[in-house]
């Protein structure tokens, strides 16, 4: 069972040339160091994994969009690798594979819930030495990520919480209920987040392409206090970062005219040098409850294994599968050609997520990450002075293509007419704007 993993009794019988009753025999021997699933006929079994040094089982709890905490799973390391973690019959799709709840590596929500990005990196740094864990999280593997979750994983992406000290940690912010920020003095409030923020030094955020971003609540939105605010550099080395941001928002709003496509809800606050584009969580509801949200990069690693990037591809595979319907299959085309009609150059699988509906079925979640992001500083903070020329489209594209340009015309005179733009960008989008509508002047009906 060390070399070989999940096994079924009549395969070790044979192995070991006993009678499976000899082998379930010996099995229950072996007591909690034995985990077992799948249904009569399909049960298999398999050695458990310690986690740093102990056997564990760890509860796997999902909050509800009312804030109550519900049991959802059992996760247990096994051996040599992987885990069984029973999600079957859960708002999770899962592929037939791990319908009996065995998982290769780690269930595919938990890649979501991971610390990642600039937030991950934050809290790597500071405390991977507690954790014992690398400095840098693209390096922990499947054991350091469920041993981290399960300390500290009680305000993470989506509605799951592994272990009990994490819902432990959880339960404590809810009896305590931190008072969300005045808007009184909220870009106050801002403006020293994003020091302290900025002061921890954490590599590989603007300069890399990736905002930082601090997490937080202030009162006042449309469904939660819970927001996620990414901030630009402070005076002249930010501005470009500032343009995008300010690009950001206003793309957002032009998206939400588009057919079937909802948004995540944001606005800008600038002060002390800084511009902030603060946006509500909707993996949160009201100031306790949660929904559940996976990206398509998890989605797709796990139902569909596609080598492409195109957000159309992966969507097609999921709506043949019966995952998503033919409005969320829609929606994500427009998506999709809006971002390339506004140069969003970094539409990568983590950038698209959808929200599990309870039923099996997958719904487009809000869009989010939308903005003209060909334009953005290069590694080295050197501005790009690409003349950027918008995509052409195909005939079988013209129909999605039309729905959209309207939108992404409308966002960069916007754009080009805004004054918290720089004027050397407002020129670019301007110059944008033109190229756009000429296409769509000379190749639409």
């Amino acid at each position: 069972m060390l070399r070989k993993g999940p096994s079924g009794a009549r395969a070790l019988a044979e192995r070991l040339e006993v009678s499976p009753r000899t082998v379930l025999r010996m099995l229950g021997e072996l007591g909690d160091a034995c985990c077992s699933g799948g249904a009569a006929g399909r049960t298999r079994y398999a050695l458990n994994r310690m986690v740093r040094g102990i056997h564990r089982r760890l509860p796997l709890y999902a909050v509800d969009e009312a804030g109550r905490l519900q049991d959802e799973a059992t996760l247990q390391l096994i051996e040599p690798r992987g885990c069984l973690c029973a999600l079957s019959g859960s708002r999770w799709p899962v592929a037939d594979e791990s319908r009996d709840g065995w998982w290769d590596g780690l269930p595919y929500p938990l890649y979501d819930m991971q610390p990642q990005g600039y937030l991950g990196r934050q809290l790597a740094r500071a405390a991977h030495v507690e954790l014992e864990v690398p400095e840098d999280p693209r390096r922990w593997d499947d054991e350091d990520i469920v041993f981290v979750l399960s300390r500290r994983g009680a305000d993470v992406s989506g509605n799951l919480i592994l272990g009990e000290r994490s819902a432990l940690a959880w339960q404590r912010e809810v009896l305590d209920e931190v008072e969300p920020l005045s808007s009184v003095r909220l870009a106050e409030a801002y403006c020293e987040l994003a020091d302290r923020s900025a002061s921890l030094g954490v590599a590989g955020s603007s300069a890399a392409g990736e905002f930082p971003k601090f997490t937080t609540m202030r009162d006042g939105g449309q469904q939660t206090p819970h927001v996620i605010v990414k901030f630009s550099a402070a005076g002249d080395a930010g501005r470009r970062w500032s343009d995008l941001l300010v690009c950001e928002h206003l793309a957002l709003e032009a998206a939400a005219t588009l057919p079937g496509v909802a948004v995540a809800s944001s606005r800008l606050l600038q002060a002390g040098g800084r511009t902030f584009l603060e946006s509500e969580r909707f993996d949160r509801v009201g100031r306790f409850g949660r929904r559940a949200f996976v990206s398509l990069q998890s989605l797709s690693a796990h139902l569909l294994g596609l080598g492409v990037s195109d957000w159309r591809i992966h969507a097609q595979a999921l709506a043949d599968q019966g995952f998503v319907d033919a409005a969320a299959l829609a929606a994500v085309e427009r998506l999709w050609c809006f971002g390339r009609l506004i140069a969003n150059g970094d539409m990568h699988l983590g950038n698209l997520g959808f929200l599990p509906r309870g039923d099996g079925g997958l719904a487009v979640a809000p869009a989010y990450d939308m903005l003209p992001m060909s334009f953005a500083p290069l590694a080295g903070g050197e501005i790009p002075t690409l003349t950027w020329q918008p995509p052409l489209p195909l005939p079988a594209e013209l129909g999605v293509w039309g729905e959209v340009a309207g939108a992404a015309i409308r966002f960069w005179r916007q754009a080009a007419g805004d004054g918290r733009i720089s004027p050397e960008f407002r020129s670019i989008c301007a110059d944008n704007a033109v190229n756009v509508e000429r296409i769509a002047e000379r190749l639409l009906p």
